[in-house]
């Protein structure tokens, strides 16, 4: 298993100085190497937990054992839910085994369309890709669940999907736009298509690894980057509200 164990604020004795939940540990799984927490890696570690951090393969999901994390995070990737390959069954399966045992979870992007998938959904390509800032609305269950205390209901943030979803039975819409369903929670777990946790260089580090994406969808990568500083910024603080509305439930 492929594994990265990030630093965590201790004292002289090596006791972790916040109790935050049962174990003060985070499973974040990357399903490509180069899609990370971003944004949410700062916030978790400026609150002290430890991170465990793993490229999903056969091997690493296999071998989680959810009752050392107080919380999951599922990432993005360019693969689709829909792909014969194992280690996306076996997330799925780490997912229903999640939510069975009260843990909260969160996915991005990839991660929402597994969450979606695993619980009942069905997930689709979409009728036309959404790459780059766009506007999404922010519905009443969404004011009351991970998007409380936003300045208003109709944001700005960064997608970069293709593919949608039709979503489980029991879900709760928490985010949409024109084209798609956004966000949405099911019991203990929450899907968000877009991406609140990218800052500049990771933009610019996708659009290199993706440009041919771009160009098929004749995206020009300076739409993406260059004068998008209030954009990032912005991000950033919805980004931070969200983590701080999701932490609720990792401290329980």
């Amino acid at each position: 298993m492929e594994t990265w164990l990030y630093n965590v604020f201790n004292d002289d004795n090596g006791k972790c100085l916040l109790e935050l939940g049962s174990t003060n540990q985070i499973l974040c799984i990357r399903n490509i190497e180069f899609e990370t927490l971003g944004n949410f890696k700062d916030y978790l570690l400026d609150d002290g937990y430890k991170i465990i951090d793993i490229i999903a393969n056969k091997n690493s999901i296999e071998s989680v054992k959810l009752s050392q994390y107080d919380g999951v995070f599922i990432l993005g990737g360019p693969m689709s839910v829909n792909d014969n390959h194992d280690y996306l069954v076996r997330e799925k399966n780490l997912i229903r085994s999640a939510i069975e045992n009260e843990v909260p979870l969160f996915g991005i992007c990839l991660g929402s369309q597994l969450v979606a998938s695993a619980c009942g959904g069905s997930v689709y390509k979409g009728s036309r890709k959404e790459i780059g800032w766009r506007y999404v609305d922010i519905t009443d269950d969404g004011t009351k669940s991970i998007f409380r205390d936003l300045p208003n209901q109709k944001v700005q943030v960064f997608h970069w999907h293709g593919d949608t979803f039709v979503l489980p039975t029991g879900s709760t819409v928490l985010a949409k736009s024109d084209l798609y369903i956004q966000a949405f929670s099911f019991k203990t777990a929450v899907g968000v298509q877009f991406h609140l946790e990218v800052d500049e260089e990771m933009v610019k580090n996708w659009s290199n690894k993706y440009q041919h994406e771009l160009k098929s969808e004749n995206i020009s990568k300076k739409t993406l980057i260059y004068n998008q500083d209030k954009n990032f910024i912005g991000l950033k603080k919805i980004s931070k509200r969200v983590y701080e509305n999701f932490k609720f439930g990792l401290e329980k």
